[in-house]
């Protein structure tokens, strides 16, 4: 069984956190099943998401873990779903309602993953589990499901570098990582840095707040005015939403036809790899995510044990051996697009091809 250790910005943090919680809570994820009372499938579940900008959220996340959870529990089973628009108070306030409404389990992907930790363990005071869906949320958490943030780092960066080919040592590029308050932002970039650090010059860097697009926007336009429109050979963006926006100053300054990396496999984003415009996505199976989510709610809300589930563990600044399970990830190129996004199910040829991408799909072969 292998152990994921997750870095935490430093060590007297960690220590200051920890320290802030029960010996309870210092090995939360050793046994799930514990304090549950056993129920049955007349079960209650909170769903709790970040924001609604990304377009995963609502329209892969929410409505999987929906279906999921009534096909696990005979159609008994009830979500009940808030969005906190990006907005960390608001979330710890949803939390406070879901506590005093007595959900049965709760599934939250943290705002900010360190704000939200008193609330967890409010929702654990009150015998509340908590899974902690994509993003790994301090306090007395029970279960874990994600990718592997490091690996799509890695894989960002490699695609990057195999753009660049033979000139990538002479090459200059922007990096356009995520936010500040998101740990998953950290990984991504620890692990593009392991692969583009010593193969390509870093011209400019940024942790863009919010993950939002025109936030990354300014800060490529601020990247072109210090570095110049000649010097930039290639964009890191850690998401796709962040490359459009990136890819928009890239092209009121006259910049084409670099490579620019992106994540989430967005429509928009897949529509802006099969033009050029983006180079590539990492394709992340959601459905795996969402259902996996939805697995341990259910089987935590009933008392039951996660060994079926969960194959990983991994370790919070604030809870040790919490049952996980890590899903795998993709490059998603022009070259695999039948074989991701549409064998998946995630979009239609014709949701790709509308008549302004018609003629670049022709080109390609997706048809």
């Amino acid at each position: 069984m292998r152990r994921a250790a997750v870095a935490v910005a430093t060590t007297a943090m960690a220590v200051s956190l920890a320290a802030c919680g029960s010996a309870k809570e210092a090995d939360g994820g050793s046994d799930s099943s514990d304090s549950a009372a056993k129920k049955g499938d007349d079960i209650k579940v909170g769903l709790l998401l970040p924001e609604n900008q990304t377009a995963r959220y609502e329209k892969f996340d929410k409505p999987m873990i929906e279906k999921k959870v009534k096909e696990l529990t005979n159609n008994k089973g009830e979500v009940v779903y808030a969005n906190a628009k990006q907005d960390a108070s608001l979330q710890n306030q949803q939390v406070d309602t879901m506590v005093t409404n007595k959900v049965d389990v709760l599934i939250i992907d943290a705002v900010d993953y360190k704000a939200i930790a008193g609330s967890v363990k409010k929702a654990h005071d009150a015998g509340i589990k908590v899974v902690a869906f994509d993003r790994l949320a301090e306090g007395p958490i029970d279960a874990y499901t994600s990718f592997d943030n490091v690996t799509v780092g890695k894989t960002q960066g490699e695609a990057l570098l195999k753009a660049l080919g033979d000139k990538a040592k002479d090459s200059q590029i922007v990096m356009m990582n995520g936010s500040s308050t998101d740990p998953n932002a950290a990984q991504f970039k620890e692990g593009a840095h392991s692969v583009l650090d010593g193969k390509v010059k870093i011209g400019r860097e940024y942790d863009t707040k919010e993950w939002k697009p025109e936030n990354a926007n300014a800060n490529m336009q601020a990247a072109i005015s210090a570095l110049g429109k000649e010097n930039i050979d290639g964009v890191y963006s850690a998401n796709d939403g962040m490359a459009g926006g990136s890819i928009t100053a890239l092209k009121r300054a006259g910049i084409a036809n670099i490579p620019v990396t992106g994540q989430d496999a967005e429509l928009a984003g897949v529509q802006r790899i099969v033009t050029g415009e983006q180079y590539m996505s990492v394709f992340k199976s959601y459905p795996k995510e969402a259902e996996t989510a939805a697995e341990m709610a259910v089987a935590l809300a009933k008392g039951e044990s996660l060994d079926s589930i969960a194959n990983d563990k991994v370790d919070s600044a604030t809870t040790k051996g919490v049952p996980a399970v890590i899903v795998p990830v993709v490059s998603l190129t022009k070259d695999n697009i039948k074989e991701t996004v549409i064998k998946d199910g995630f979009y239609t040829i014709d949701e790709i091809c509308t008549d302004k991408y018609k003629a670049a799909c022709d080109k390609i072969g997706l048809k």
